[in-house]
């Protein structure tokens, strides 16, 4: 169990992500209601010139049909110049290493991969440093500095600015009362210029200060104490590890993420990731209450968010930590079980230590995260989900007391339920299908992946990280087979932008909705809120238990048995 002096650190730490949190909160508010703000001399000519650019009216409202399809033109053609850049990067300027070009499937899984968040890694970052020695040869497939700063941290800013854009316009739809869900391009240059682009550029900063490279200079080559030799890798870290975490993305620079020592130097460090995995998911739980104009509504998404996470965290702290092999002695059991558990809440995917080295109720609460994502969830989906949870709560209250749902004074109807069911109902559909065929299509075997319940939780927890938009996985360049990169491509693309569209739906439909001015369901009471904890756990749990039964639960008693 949690050591009294690590119970203290980790109140320390989530009460710090808080306090942050809230403090942030008030400055998105003001980037996507347009408020007055000192920077608009420098910053508002410069957003000009882009909607100049871009040829679009900035003030002109959009439905939610083109603000939808708006968001998916930017990300393809986003996508089409990674993809473009990863399958030449060996002919491309920026290649010291002389790293080839990735082949096909892999760009294409990996394209999708970063421009929808998740940055799922099925080739090792800073590739072999020994070429003719290297094996497997998926080990040879790194990116090169032009790959890594212009398609990988590019995508990475551009995914985040995505989600954050969806979710506010999914709240304005509860607010609205114009048929429109506000500018895509406006709120996507805004929150690049006003949020990330200053959050990185400070974090990225620190970073440096924190011991993290930062060159666009060559791998240097260095003569050990022992008389040997020793290739020191290098690159534009701090940089990608600033919007890694701020933008809950998770791919790293190197194959073993934030367990590589220059990603991830120090306990300092360490700790300083983890808040701003944590900032933002939990500032969009103030922001949320802010746009309504109903502060009190807030309540029960950002107590609620945290009181999964509590939970997590109690699942994952039952063992001692973890079973020793793997975990990063640099920062421990406390520190790797943390991470695991922050991590795979707001759905960020990085790794400080071997998963396999996990204790497999550590794993459980791992897949917890990821299966329910409003733990706070990622940046701007997990508030969306957190909506959509509460919206079938409120469903299921409704026909307990035989009372017409409603939420935030409007009437829920048959459409608006039809609507959040299909959006949950992808997740499993997403995550199970292509598990039982990795195994019935042999592609499973292929890659030395067993029928045991260890092989089971290494295919299920890649499907899982895909649909979830995480990026955190067992396989890492194992996976690097047509069936894999093609089947997570698929999940990660669908996973990521069907439930966005129905949640914008659904947001479209709340538009000029009549409010009744009687006081029906409290939604911003600690009664709805543990009735809504209890019933994500209830949807969460009844659809995926057979499947982690078959999974880390087995995994567990297994262990136990055999007296670990």
């Amino acid at each position: 169990m949690i050591q009294p002096g690590d119970f203290l650190t980790l109140l320390l730490i989530l009460s710090t992500a808080i306090i942050l949190g809230r403090l942030l909160a008030p400055h998105i508010t003001s980037v996507f209601t347009s408020a007055p703000s000192r920077i608009d001399r420098v910053l508002s000519p410069i957003e000009n010139r882009i909607y100049r650019l871009l040829d679009v009216d900035p003030t002109r409202g959009m439905g939610w049909r083109e603000y939808f399809l708006s968001a998916m033109i930017v990300n393809i053609f986003q996508m089409s110049l990674a993809f473009t850049i990863f399958v030449f990067q060996n002919i491309l300027p920026l290649n010291p290493q002389g790293f080839p070009g990735l082949n096909l499937d892999l760009a294409f899984m990996q394209v999708i991969s970063f421009a929808t968040n998740t940055n799922l890694q099925h080739y090792n970052g800073e590739g072999c440093t020994n070429p003719p020695n290297c094996y497997p040869v998926s080990s040879m497939l790194g990116l090169s500095y032009l790959s890594q700063m212009t398609a990988v941290q590019f995508l990475q800013f551009t995914s985040a600015a995505t989600g954050l854009c969806v979710a506010v316009a999914m709240v304005r739809g509860f607010i609205s009362r114009s048929q429109n869900l506000g500018n895509f391009y406006t709120d996507f240059v805004r929150s690049l210029t006003r949020l990330f682009f200053p959050l990185c550029f400070v974090a990225a900063l620190i970073f440096v200060g924190l011991g993290v490279p930062q060159t666009i200079g060559g791998y240097q080559t260095v003569q050990t104490v022992e008389g040997t030799t020793q290739t020191i890798l290098v690159g534009p870290v701090a940089s990608l590890v600033s919007i890694m975490q701020i933008g809950t993305n998770g791919g790293g620079y190197y194959g073993a993420n934030s367990a590589y020592p220059f990603q991830n130097p120090n306990p300092a460090s360490d700790i300083f990731q983890i808040l701003l995995m944590l900032l933002i998911p939990t500032s969009l739980c103030f922001v949320f209450g802010q746009l309504l104009g109903k502060r009190r509504e807030a309540r029960p998404i950002i107590i609620g968010a945290y009181a999964l996470f509590a939970i997590d965290l109690l699942l994952a702290f039952i063992p001692r930590y973890a079973l020793g092999q793997g975990i990063e002695v640099r920062f421990g059991g406390f520190f790797s079980t943390l991470w695991t558990v922050v991590t795979t809440a707001v759905t960020t995917g990085s790794v400080n230590a071997s998963l396999a080295g996990m204790h497999p109720l550590v794993i459980l609460s791992a897949f917890m995260g990821m299966l329910i994502q409003s733990t706070p969830g990622g940046k701007g989906v997990g508030l969306m989900y957190m909506v959509m949870y509460i919206i079938i709560t409120v469903f299921i209250v409704g026909l307990m007391s035989g009372r017409t749902p409603e939420y935030l004074g409007m009437k829920i109807n048959a459409r608006d339920v039809k609507i959040v069911m299909v959006a949950f109902l992808i997740h499993p559909i997403i995550i199970l299908i292509p598990t039982v065929l990795a195994y019935a299509t042999g592609a499973a075997s292929a890659i030395g992946v067993s029928t045991s319940s260890t092989g089971f939780t290494r295919i299920f927890y890649e499907f899982t990280s895909a649909a979830s938009n995480s990026g955190s996985d067992f396989l890492g360049t194992a996976g690097n087979t047509p069936f894999f990169n093609i089947s997570t491509a698929l999940v990660m693309l669908i996973g990521r932008f069907a439930p966005i569209g129905l949640l914008l739906a659904l947001a479209g439909s709340m538009i000029n909705r009549k409010r009744s001015t009687e006081i029906g369901l409290r939604t911003d009471s600690i009664t709805f809120t543990i009735v809504l904890v209890g019933s994500i756990l209830l949807l969460v749990v009844l659809t995926f238990f057979p499947f982690l039964a078959l999974g880390p639960v087995l995994e567990f008693f297994q262990k136990r048995v055999n007296g670990f």
